[in-house]
Formats: C-alpha cells, sequence, structure tokens
C-alpha cells in the first residue's frame, strides 16, 4: 500500500511524470543524498540538479551516494544554505524539493529553521518555471521544528492562488508529530 512506503518515496512516485529530461530541480536539502540521486536519475544526462545543505557532512554523503551511481557530473552540490539559493541559480527551474528537520545520523542540534526556510521558499517560488512544483516534507517532532512548520504553512496561505496551488497531505491516526507532506505547484 502506497500509505506505508517512506514518504521521500511517495513523493519520488509523484514527480516521476512531473520532471522532464532535461530540467534543472533544486534540492534544498541534500541530506543523506537519497532525493538528489532519484533527481539526478530524474532529469536524465541533459539535466542538472542544484543541491543545498550547511552540513558538510550531509555534502560528503551525497558525493559518495552519486559517484557510487556514476552521476556526479549531473549535480551542483553547494555547502550553503538554500536562503542563498539566489546567489546560485539564475535560471528558471522545474522544481525543488525540501525535507525540514535534521540530518538523519547526524546532530539533531542542526536543524532547518524558519527564517532560512522561509527565505528559500519565497526566492524558490521566483525561481520556478510554470508547471514547476516544490515538494516540502516537515519533520517537526523536535525543538524548533513546530515554529517552522506553522511558518511554512502561513507563507503556503498567502502565496497568490492566481499564481499557485499548494496542498497539505498529514496522517491522521498517528500518534506524535507525524510528517507533513506540503506541494506547490506555479500555474
Amino acid at each position: 500500500m502506497f500509505l506505508n512506503t517512506k514518504l521521500t518515496e511517495m513523493i519520488h512516485e509523484i514527480l516521476i511524470p512531473i520532471i522532464k529530461p532535461g530540467d534543472t530541480i533544486v534540492d534544498a536539502t541534500v541530506g543523506n543524498g537519497f532525493d538528489t540521486l532519484f533527481l539526478a536519475k530524474a532529469v536524465g544526462h541533459q539535466g542538472k540538479v542544484i543541491g543545498f545543505d550547511i552540513q558538510e557532512k550531509a555534502i560528503e554523503n551525497a558525493k559518495k551516494r552519486l559517484g557510487s551511481e556514476g552521476l556526479l557530473e549531473r549535480v551542483s552540490l553547494i555547502h550553503d544554505s538554500h536562503s542563498n539559493i539566489d546567489q546560485y541559480v539564475f535560471q528558471p527551474i522545474g522544481g525543488a524539493m525540501f525535507n525540514l528537520g535534521y540530518l538523519p545520523g547526524g546532530s539533531e542540534e542542526i536543524i532547518t529553521k524558519a527564517e532560512s526556510t522561509i527565505k528559500a521558499l519565497e526566492k524558490t517560488a521566483y525561481l520556478l518555471s510554470r508547471g514547476g512544483f516544490i515538494t516540502i516534507i516537515s519533520y517537526w517532532g523536535h525543538p524548533g521544528g513546530k515554529e517552522e512548520k506553522e511558518a511554512v504553512e502561513q507563507f503556503l496561505n498567502e502565496l497568490d492562488n492566481k499564481a499557485f496551488i499548494t496542498a497539505k497531505f498529514n496522517f491522521l491516526n498517528r500518534s506524535g508529530s507525524p510528517p507533513i507532506i506540503y506541494l506547490v505547484q506555479k500555474l
């Protein structure tokens, strides 16, 4: 059943028919490189993935993962905050993926934060080409996570509904603070 799969795999299934070979896509939170690898395969040999992470460990993990698949040449990995996307990306993009929280297997003290995430989302929305997407998975069950989740929801609620459509998917019968998926598409 698709609801029993990992959320990242669910997002991948949603994006397979949307990402076109040759697209430029941003992985705003590289983490361990699983989404980066998926995107590198999806954009094909003519496409480009631009990945951001503030942790050198994440960049190294992604390099190893991409290198083992022979896909490193399709990806630019940037050791910087996703909030600085406008300093590196100057052309329209087909989409972006965000996984908010902390690096799985890394320090739970180094987290994405509301202020930088909102800056990144504002800049990313501006860069989207028509039909472009943003996916966000908010892992918000940690200190600081609730504030970021609330800021993301406020930002998405306030996006111009003539230019963007937004959606939210969350689990209803999971205890604690289950992750939430947000989807955005530029009209």
